[in-house]
């Protein structure tokens, strides 16, 4: 079975509004339409659909038949272009867990009405994203789960020496795939252990296994530095266990339009393949879709699907954690001088997609890790929004504790920061760093600033000035909006 190679996502880090949005928020039968859309005429070949931290539409399957049947008809769901879950994790978001049994049904009633339309055995839906994983035991919880109860209820005994399956017809795909999404440091340091534990307890061969690594929240917790020394470390561990397996080990990489969350736009591809020769799916989230001309974007997503892997980047592990101890200790400190300005920005970045609220009951803020307990955030793209509209770009954080010995080590094995670091820190503002984060960080910025953007800088010379001030942000909103289709993504 083919592995897909380009994901769309539904990661709501666009600057400019979806051509599918009410209002400029994309919800409900938008995010139906943004499929096709992004099958049809992007030429993805994967839609990730989203459980976590939303209302997600059971009928997805039908409802895409429906509004595009002459595309389907050609490209089958399930071979040819892929619909691939993401589900509440039960252990880590326990207020939504049961929305995990709502998803996992979905696979089920999806396979009868992809059977009808296609006339194939093959199940539309086979594929699903665990959040949050920590431990193998996760993983085969929503297999077992899957397999033992969405399925095998099937032979479960009605009145009238009747089985379920004879009432409500046969339960298929008998069994699933479970893609493990890794969040943080420890569960990337342990990517391979995890893996082979997964593949070990489910009893049974697997043609394949894919897993999931994580961009934003890395970099939101331990800084761009951090967050990419991280990717590398897991890809090499997870190409050691390939090749001691046999099994063939596909990685999902996250990344976003913003450099510190991955800095993958249509223009800088080709550059972004090669740093990261190993991974098979690349994510192609919100910014990369509506930032840019559809014909770019089509190019860029064919460029992608044309790729083949190759062996990743050797990295020397103990030089890698060094730097990363260092630099992640330097950016948590930033972070807490950081935390007021962030969070008063946080409510003026435009929302993209009709998700809970980022406080309170489903909320989305995340509390960084060591170092910076009690310190509050919101989620990576809205964190990373609120400091560009600063202009303290957040790939300027730790900057200063890098030494030249780091910076060449980062040259050979993770050349793409430097990428990064000069696409991003032309949006810096040198007052707002100064005042804020002190000579340092000043002197780091013109270690590598390519010049300011003057544009972009005159919209953070009015935001910073008004938190200064403590005016009421919510008459900024414009302006934030402005700088953000300046620089060609939200955060």
């Amino acid at each position: 079975m083919r592995v897909p190679r380009a994901m769309s996502t539904q990661h709501p880090d666009n600057a400019f509004p979806a051509p599918f949005a009410e209002n400029g928020v994309l919800k409900g039968e938008g995010e139906i339409d943004e499929a096709n859309w992004a099958w049809s005429k992007l030429l993805c070949d994967e839609q990730m659909w989203d459980y976590e931290g939303k209302g997600a539409d059971v009928d997805v399957i039908m409802k895409l038949l429906l509004r595009d049947p002459e595309y389907f008809r050609s490209h089958v769901l399930g071979s040819d272009v892929f619909l691939t879950l993401r589900i509440p994790n039960p252990s880590a978001e326990r207020e939504m867990r049961k929305k995990l049994e709502e998803a996992l049904h979905t696979i089920v009633t999806s396979y009868d009405i992809a059977a009808g339309f296609h006339d194939t055995s093959l199940p539309p839906i086979w594929e699903v994203i665990l959040p949050f994983t920590t431990s193998a035991d996760e993983l085969l919880r929503v297999e077992a789960y899957y397999r033992e109860v969405v399925a095998g209820k099937q032979d479960h005994d009605l009145p009238g020496r009747m089985k379920v399956r004879d009432w409500l017809g046969e339960y298929h795909p008998e069994s699933i795939n479970v893609i493990p999404l890794l969040e943080d440091e420890v569960r990337l340091q342990q990517a391979d252990t995890i893996v082979e534990t997964y593949l070990h307890g489910l009893g049974r061969e697997v043609p394949r296994m894919r897993v999931f690594l994580a961009r934003s929240d890395p970099a939101l917790n331990y800084g761009l530095v951090g967050a990419v020394l991280l990717t590398k470390l897991a890809l090499q561990r997870l190409h050691r266990l390939e090749a001691r397996l046999g099994i063939p080990i596909y990685p999902i990489v996250g990344v976003g339009g913003a450099p510190f969350r991955g800095n993958f736009r249509p223009g800088g591809v080709g550059r972004f393949l090669r740093e990261y020769p190993s991974v098979q799916t690349f994510t192609i989230q919100s910014s990369f879709k509506y930032d840019y001309d559809p014909a770019e974007v089509s190019g860029a997503v064919q460029e992608i699907l044309a790729h083949r892997r190759h062996e990743p980047t050797p990295i020397e592990e103990d030089r890698a954690l060094d730097i990363l101890q260092r630099s992640k200790k330097r950016y948590q400190q930033q972070v807490v001088k950081l935390a007021d300005m962030v969070n008063a920005v946080a409510a003026s970045v435009p929302q993209r997609r009709d998700r809970r609220l980022h406080i309170g009951l489903f909320g989305y803020s995340r509390e960084a890790g060591d170092g910076t307990q009690g310190v509050v955030l919101p989620r990576a793209i809205t964190f990373a929004a609120a400091l560009y509209s600063l202009g303290i770009p957040p790939e300027l954080l730790a900057l200063d504790a890098l030494t030249e010995d780091d910076l060449a080590f980062l040259r050979v094995v993770a050349p793409h920061i430097f990428d990064d670091l000069n696409d991003a820190l032309r949006y810096a503002n040198e007052e707002s760093v100064g005042r804020v984060l002190g000579p340092e960080a000043v002197a780091a910025l013109h270690r590598f600033s390519p010049g300011p953007d003057q544009e972009h800088q005159g919209f953070t010379d009015f935001i910073f000035s008004w938190v200064q001030q403590g005016f009421d942000l919510s008459k900024a909103r414009d302006v934030v909006e402005w700088a953000a289709r300046r620089r060609q993504f939200l955060g």
